[in-house]
């Protein structure tokens, strides 16, 4: 799975901001001083980050090595050792927390993308992220939500358009508003978010490609998708809007084509992560 282009940067970023001028404490300890940490998971996760934990350690120092026991999306479970990482004592303890700070992160991105993503086995449908995360880390966590087995919705503004009620509101209603898209937007798709039945037929004559249903209940999805069925040129169905892992399955089971969950990215717990050092004489 390709790599963020912009993983150095969002690395650097991360450094700077943690070690300002220099590392003060580290400094205490003798520039020759090698040493040795081991991470452990205190819970079970699906691994995610290896490459940001290695640019972190790597960028403080290149002589940094390491001995990984585990792949990117593997499941680890609680206590099991991830890796290992030896060099210059001052290097891992600088880069330590930059580096923890991103496998959390992403490994619990990706736990929560997973936990979602097993529960539509069986179906069509697929999940979806948002643009509802983590300022800066935009593509580190959608690239987490990918290693979980999940999909990306748009990376930004730049790359799709989801005209939603705000949008519609501006533009004087839905045909309106796809028309315009179509006319200006070039090859990238267009979705519509639409609060009934009679807002979805008319996303469906003026040409959109995808329907976003915006918090309809399970009876108006089925009705949805059989309406949509019937079309001449079906367009693709998106369910969002309150969706958890007790209610993702029965959306699935509607018939819609995907299911956004913001929160595998906006409430994401990081991971419980421990280092442990050991200094070689």
């Amino acid at each position: 799975m390709p790599i963020p282009a912009d993983l150095p940067r969002q690395v650097a970023a991360a450094l700077a901001e943690d070690i300002g001028g220099g590392d003060l404490t580290a400094a205490l300890i003798p520039s020759e001083q090698a040493g040795r940490a081991t991470v452990i998971t205190r819970e079970p996760a699906i691994v995610c980050g290896i490459a940001y934990v290695e640019a972190c350690f790597r960028q403080v120092d290149s002589r940094v090595s390491f001995d990984w026991l585990v792949a990117e999306g593997d499941s680890a479970g609680a206590g099991q050792v991830l890796f290992t990482v030896e060099g210059p004592a001052r290097a891992l303890l600088t880069a330590e927390r930059s580096a923890l700070n991103f496998l959390q992160l992403l490994s619990g991105t990706a736990t929560a993308a997973h936990s979602y993503a097993a529960l539509l086995k069986g179906t069509k449908c697929r999940l979806l992220d948002t643009r509802k995360t983590i300022p800066g880390l935009r593509s580190a966590q959608k690239y987490a939500v990918r290693v979980g087995g999940g999909d990306n919705h748009r990376m930004g503004l730049f790359d799709g358009i989801l005209i939603k009620e705000n949008h519609l509101a501006v533009a004087g209603g839905v045909a309106q508003a796809i028309g315009a898209a179509k006319r200006h937007a070039g090859n990238v798709p267009v979705e519509v978010e639409v609060e009934d039945l009679l807002q979805l037929q008319q996303a469906i004559d003026a040409g959109a490609d995808i329907a976003m249903l915006d918090n309809f209940s399970l009876p108006a999805m089925r009705d949805a998708v059989a309406l949509n069925a019937r079309a001449r040129r079906p367009l693709k169905i998106e369910a969002s809007g309150g969706i958890t892992t007790t209610t993702i399955r029965e959306i699935a089971e509607t018939g819609v084509d995907f299911i956004s969950v913001g929160s595998i990215t906006k409430h994401v717990r990081a991971v419980d992560l421990s280092m442990r050092f050991e200094w070689h004489r």
